[in-house]
């Protein structure tokens, strides 16, 4: 069971990236023809492009989370989370969503100013949001939405997500956790039938649990419970690593290490609309390095997977050459597993 376990999620991985490098030329290029100012047609037919392209790159992440939450190997960092402050992003993130439907939104924060939890902070925020979307799509015209937290016994904290809508009938409960399980629901209602699975799996994951009370024709809420976390001594300041383009390097020469040729046409196209950038490109890893070292650019973005050496040994020779090693590197890659991106 553990060799077949393991063999999926090395199957997943793969797929990952083998779908996700044909996604990443799709919306790509749709987005630079969103740019292109198309007419109102073309504009409607880049949007059909665009959308079905999100929704397939949602699908694929959610697929892998649940077959890494099914093998053990999610990585979470759990940490005291101030309270209100992811709130606050949850209601900023789905309050566009919500004004489209005309559907009230409103945010129930603790009275505590200095109120933890202990949760990893992206995923807490990944479960809000699904259960927040799911109650925005499936709300009643101009209903309403509630997200809420309370402090319950045994030092927990509650989240609440609260909807008007149709609610859901008491048979039909226990089926919502399941994965690609939409109760019916119509297909004009867009959804995978992955979120609440998914949100289950991380819920748990993070030492809580999960649950919903539903009332037919008054709406439902969905609810999970999580640990209370002390206030840390001390704000660990955070700072965002960057390169601007402005700011690279000494000159404004740019170097793309990349096998695949649709996606080094659509960096072209992007650096197309920065005029005074040089792109220079590079199809193996090893031209890669000896162009690196004739024209020290001020950036290197660099794939992993290269017909000739794996670009994780790339960036260790960059990093060994003093010629090179100051040189700033971004790696773009579809492989996006954890231990990757460790």
């Amino acid at each position: 069971a553990e060799r077949a376990s393991q063999a999926k999620s090395e199957f997943l991985s793969r797929m990952s990236h083998e779908l996700r490098t044909p996604l990443n030329s799709i919306l790509g290029f749709g987005q630079i023809l969103e740019m292109e100012q198309p007419t109102p047609a073309q504009q409607e037919s880049v949007g059909y492009i665009m959308k079905a392209g999100q929704h397939l790159l949602s699908l694929i992440d959610e697929m892998l989370d649940i077959a890494r939450i099914e093998a053990g190997q999610l990585r979470l960092s759990l940490e005291p989370v101030p309270v209100k402050q992811v709130l606050d992003e949850a209601r900023s993130l789905i309050r566009p969503l919500a004004a489209e439907r005309n559907i009230g939104l409103e945010v129930r924060a603790p009275a505590g100013p200095n109120l933890y939890v202990l949760a990893d902070r992206q995923r807490l925020k990944q479960v809000l949001l699904n259960l927040l979307a799911n109650a925005v799509k499936y709300n009643r015209e101009e209903g309403s939405v509630i997200l809420s937290c309370e402090e319950t016994a045994e030092s927990r904290l509650r989240f609440a997500v609260s909807d008007s809508g149709p609610g859901i009938p008491p048979e039909k409960l226990g089926h919502l956790f399941t994965p690609f399980e939409r109760l019916g629901v119509e297909p004009a209602v867009e959804g995978t039938g992955l979120g609440l699975a998914l949100s289950k799996g991380l819920a748990e994951a993070m030492g809580g649990t999960i649950g919903v009370e539903s009332t037919v024709g008054r709406g439902s809420t969905f609810w999970i419970e999580l640990a209370r976390a002390e206030s840390p001594e001390a704000e660990v300041a955070q700072s965002a690593v960057g390169v601007p383009v402005s700011a690279v390097g000494t000159g404004r020469t740019l170097l793309y290490i990349e096998d695949n040729l649709s996606n080094l046409k659509l960096i072209e196209h992007v650096l197309g609309r920065r005029p005074g950038i040089r792109l220079l490109s590079a199809m193996q890893g090893r031209l890669g390095l000896d162009l690196s070292r004739e024209h020290r650019p001020g950036l290197i973005l660099l794939d992993l997977h290269l017909p000739d050496l794996p670009g994780d040994e790339v960036l260790r020779r960059l990093q060994a050459d003093p010629r090179t090693r100051e040189i700033p590197v971004v790696v773009i890659s579809a492989d996006a597993s954890t231990g990757r991106k460790q």
